[in-house]
């Protein structure tokens, strides 16, 4: 798949609002009325400063949490009105998370942490699952270590698992805050590299919120948030003196 093409839209927001109801008579708008679309094969940087809804817009991407008002449709599917079970079974079809925070069990090991999706999606973990997941530690350097604990990694590998556990399901767009805000400079390079191998490779988008200007300037497009609003989106070969 050409990572260019933008003839299949994955996201599309229009007029999305999000407020916190923070007790009577005092409400926090958080995002003002934004519009943004996501097409499948995109990379894209969402830059800001704290503050400004970068989680709180990954979030309500990630169905994690409900807009206030506005449009929402992923994959070509309005999303607001479902229900709770509806929402559960498309966030584990279409979505895949990268935290800042790992969020590894550390009672597993690391191929048991990455089939977990399967495993909380169906109560079991067929032998294809079990073979992709093993798959996808052998692509992100960890053909050696399937079976140690999250204590016997570095941070690096472990944030490794936790991309491996994002792609088990095959999602078409992973979300990814902060993903290596808590990493040296060495292994932050060496998770972005491996992010964009895996998009170059399967054609899988991301939206990758940080706050380092030199990874945002290799992604393919950047959306900057400010107050609430997306104050500038447009591609990194234009962003690019902004950026550094």
């Amino acid at each position: 798949m050409n990572p260019t093409d933008t003839s299949q839209t994955l996201v599309e927001l229009s007029a999305v609002r999000k407020s916190y109801n923070l007790g009577q008579p005092n409400e926090a708008e958080v995002l003002h009325g934004l519009a943004l679309r996501v097409a499948r094969g995109e990379f894209i940087a969402l830059i800001g400063p704290s503050g400004s809804g970068k989680t709180t817009l990954l979030n309500l991407i990630g169905l994690l949490e409900p807009m206030t008002s506005g449009r929402y449709q992923l994959q070509g599917e309005e999303v607001r009105g479902l229900d709770d079970t509806a929402l559960t079974m498309r966030r584990r079809s279409t979505l895949g998370f990268v935290f800042q925070f790992h969020h590894l069990l550390p009672a597993f090991s690391a191929l048991e942490n990455v089939t977990l999706p399967a495993l909380m999606a169906e109560g079991r973990v067929s032998a294809q699952q079990l073979a992709r997941a093993r798959e996808l530690l052998d692509a992100v350097g960890l053909a050696q270590a399937m079976d140690k604990r999250p204590s016997e990694l570095s941070g690096g590998m472990q944030q490794r698992v936790a991309i491996a556990r994002a792609l088990v399901q095959d999602p078409p767009l992973v979300l990814a805050d902060e993903p290596t805000g808590n990493l040296d400079t060495a292994s932050s390079n060496e998770v972005f590299v491996l992010l964009r191998k895996i998009h170059a490779e399967r054609g899988t988008s991301f939206i990758v919120v940080t706050h380092d200007p030199r990874l945002a300037a290799r992604c393919d497009r950047v959306v900057e948030l400010l107050d609430g609003q997306i104050a500038r989106d447009e591609p990194v070969d234009r962003a690019a003196e902004a950026l550094r």
